[in-house]
C-alpha cells in the first residue's frame, strides 16, 4: 500500500486550476507516488475557484488553517512575502505538514511556478 500524500498548496488569487494541477502533478511525480489525501491552504484561499477545481479534479477535499495554525509550523523555506501578506512565513510547506498531522515529514519541499506553490508531506506509517 502506498503513502498518504498531503499536498500543501499556496497561490495567488484567481490562479488557473490547470496551473494548480501542473505544478502539484510535478511534486507528486518527484514524491515518487502514493495516494493524495487532501489539497491544503491558507484560509484566506479557502473559496478560490481554481484550488477548489483543483481539488474536485484530484478527488480530494480542500482544507484550510489559520494563519497562526500554519505560522506555528516549523518550515525549511519560509518566505517574507508569505508572512508579510499572510500572517504566516510559508503556506505550502506549512499546511502540508499540517494537514500530515504529527511526524509528518517533507517528501518534496516548496516548488513554485508563476502564481502557485505546492509542497508534499508524507504521513507517518
Amino acid at each position: 500500500m502506498s503513502a498518504a500524500l498531503c499536498v500543501g498548496v499556496g497561490a495567488c488569487r484567481d490562479v488557473a486550476a490547470d496551473e494548480v494541477l501542473a505544478l502539484v502533478g510535478g511534486a507528486l511525480a518527484e514524491a515518487g507516488g502514493g495516494t493524495v489525501a487532501v489539497l491544503a491552504t491558507v484560509e484566506a484561499r479557502a473559496a478560490e475557484p481554481g484550488l477548489l477545481e483543483a481539488a474536485a479534479r484530484l478527488g480530494v477535499p480542500l482544507t484550510a488553517y489559520a494563519p497562526a495554525v500554519l505560522a506555528a509550523q516549523p518550515v525549511p523555506h519560509p518566505s517574507e512575502v508569505a508572512r508579510r501578506a499572510l500572517g504566516t512565513p510559508g503556506v505550502a510547506e506549512a499546511a502540508a505538514l499540517v494537514a500530515a498531522g504529527p511526524g509528518a515529514v517533507l517528501a518534496v519541499p516548496k516548488r513554485k511556478s508563476a502564481h502557485v506553490t505546492a509542497a508534499v508531506a508524507r504521513r507517518p506509517a
